[in-house]
């Protein structure tokens, strides 16, 4: 039966779907014909497509297609194909809500079951899962003065996004109409000083303000961000979100809500909400919607249209992920694990912010705090709160910097001591003081590669005798997005594929594999390919060998040609190990990972 057959204006009934999908050969027959007589499920407000994906039917195999669950987005795809209309996947990261929600009201886009998804100079493209109620699009086009393309979207999606979108788009307008405030922003950056001083401003705990933020951190959560960035511009703020390290874009908010929004999360991260003029950090400790308590660090910074306020956001799950499930091979394992299992000694971990370190760091002190010892971190900021760690905040303020914290945990009887990063001599003085009297300490550093961190030190200024007395070994490690295991795709090398190898490994001699991995997108993934990140990790312990090299005036090249001898892994190879695994793509490792410039061929 044809969806054009049908008379116009009335829903999809239960009976019909299934018959469609028993004629389909997508429904095993008499599992969906004893279904279709039993009168109980044909009650209630449900969409047919949701009855019928709760029953978990799975479509027979054929020669030409295997078998299949028939969830909600596999009969929504089916739906779309019957009914000659295109299929659309709501992904909400690019709806623009404030456009969508003036198409139409609330009240009629639940009337109809409709929700516009996106709005272009000629045409409103509207998703729909009743194909066969068609008359408010007559209706509709002469108000809208557009062309309406109609899709066929899971009807789930559907009622959830109607809910979200406008719930979103009354609460901007309540806030906006309860503050008698001009809608533009600061113009330039001499009224920076003079934000926060008039009169007008929204109320940070209006209820309409209190609903989108508490919509924005849901939300964040559900698309597993790591990165919330509240952004003031000329005349509309902007708020993002850093997805497996990309930024996308989510919605553009009136700077007078932006800034009431910037307020609110102020006060709950306990900070100054008067004080607009220099950055400030804050925390706050909230839950998902699965009940899990995730941990968000705040900083604001003054910028020439307002403040600008980015949340980090800590899932406290990092913590008790293996070295495996962080990336680790089992070869660096074992030498990171030795490394960290020495009494005293100074070991670092560099690389850029972003990089994964304090990932590791955490993981590696969680698994060494045992009841045994006593491990005391000295950070700026703190990262996570963890109970097991005896955790200091920098304050040079109150005159606790990284050189007199150190000095301080000293005196506390500590095994193990976690400093932040290494900024300056005296910083760097303090840590081999700490590691020479005894304790293991775990740094940071920003350098490129591994064999960098030890002519960083001395450039700084630390002897080279301390070093080679003190290091244990320097990690540098990089994060790369992973391909989606539910859509990636194994193809055979082509050429472009062979020249791409050969610039990510020469003059590395590693042998290309059969295949390579490519990201094609599914809805696992938003359509991105990429799913989650993994971690690149770039060994090297000091040998004897390594620590004789070290001078007044270190030969980098030499040390890197030596470190790799010894059994270090540059980046890049640790790259390519990952992509013949299937894991990530060459593209992700030449854009993480820095060349294999200076470095002799694998003997």
């Amino acid at each position: 039966m044809s969806a054009q057959g049908r008379p116009a204006d009335r829903r999809l009934s239960l009976p019909e779907v299934v018959d469609a999908l028993i004629a389909a050969g997508l429904a095993p027959r008499a599992e969906a014909e004893a279904f279709r007589q039993e009168r109980r499920y044909y009650r209630g407000a449900a969409h047919p497509l949701a009855v019928i994906a709760e029953q978990r039917w799975k479509s027979p195999a054929s020669a030409s297609a295997p078998q299949r669950l028939l969830d909600l987005e596999t009969l929504t795809e089916w739906l779309a194909g019957w009914c000659g209309l295109p299929y659309y996947h709501i992904d909400p990261l690019k709806v623009n809500l404030a456009a969508v929600t003036d198409v139409m009201s609330a009240a009629y886009a639940s009337r109809f079951r409709i929700l516009p998804v996106e709005v272009g100079v000629a045409e409103v493209t509207i998703a729909t899962a009743e194909p066969g109620l068609r008359g408010w699009e007559e209706e509709l086009k002469p108000i809208l003065k557009k062309e309406i393309r109609l899709v066929i979207a899971n009807p789930e999606d559907i009622a959830r996004y109607q809910v979200e979108f406008y719930n979103l788009a009354k609460s901007v307008k309540g806030a906006l109409a309860r503050g008698d405030v001009a809608r533009t922003g600061i113009s330039n950056f001499e009224q920076l000083v003079e934000l926060g001083k008039g009169k007008a401003a929204l109320d940070a705990n209006d209820q309409h303000i209190v609903l989108i933020v508490d919509w924005l951190w849901q939300y964040a959560f559900e698309q597993r961000a790591s990165d919330i960035h509240i952004e003031p511009r000329r005349d509309m703020g902007v708020v993002r979100f850093r997805i497996d390290g990309v930024l996308h874009q989510v919605y553009q908010i009136p700077m007078p809500v932006l800034n009431a929004m910037t307020s609110r999360i102020k006060i709950l991260g306990r900070m100054d909400v008067v004080e607009k003029r220099r950055p400030q950090d804050g925390r706050v400790k909230t839950r998902a919607p699965a009940g899990e308590e995730i941990e968000l660090r705040l900083a604001t910074l003054p910028t020439a249209f307002g403040e600008k306020l980015v949340m980090r956001i800590f899932d406290p799950e990092v913590l008790l992920r293996d070295f495996a499930d962080l990336g680790f091979s089992a070869e660096d394992a074992a030498r990171w694990q030795e490394m960290t299992a020495r009494p005293n000694g100074i070991i670092l971990v560099t690389g850029p912010t972003g990089s994964g370190k304090t990932t590791t760091l955490y993981s590696t002190l969680k698994q060494l705090a045992t009841p045994e010892v006593n491990v005391c971190t000295l950070e700026d900021p703190i990262e996570m709160i963890e109970p097991a760690f005896n955790q200091v905040q920098v304050q040079p303020d109150l005159g606790v910097s990284f050189a007199a914290g150190i000095r301080a945990l000293m005196r506390q009887d500590p095994d193990i001591i976690m400093v932040g990063e290494i900024r300056d001599l005296e910083t760097a003085d303090m840590a081999i003081q700490a590691a020479l009297t005894g304790h293991l300490v775990l740094s940071t550093l920003h350098t490129n590669d591994a064999p960098t961190a030890i002519t960083r030190l001395l450039d700084l200024g630390v002897p080279p005798y301390l070093l080679q007395s003190t290091v244990l070994g320097v990690m540098a490690q990089r994060l790369v997005r992973t391909l989606c295991p539910h859509c990636k795709r194994a193809n055979g090398l082509r050429a472009d594929d062979e020249a791409l190898w050969q610039g990510l490994v020469a003059p590395w001699k590693a042998n290309k594999p059969a295949h390579l991995h490519h990201p094609v997108g599914c809805l696992e993934c938003r359509r991105t390919g990429y799913l989650g990140r993994v971690g690149l990790y770039e060994i090297m312990p000091m040998t004897s060998e390594l620590k004789a090299m070290i001078g007044a005036h270190t030969d980098l090249a030499a040390l890197r040609e030596r470190a790799i001898k010894a059994g270090m892994q540059p980046l890049r190879i640790a790259g390519a190990r990952k992509v013949a695994a299937g894991l990530t793509t060459i593209e992700e490792v030449l854009k993480a990972a820095p060349p294999l410039r200076d470095l002799a061929p694998q003997q």
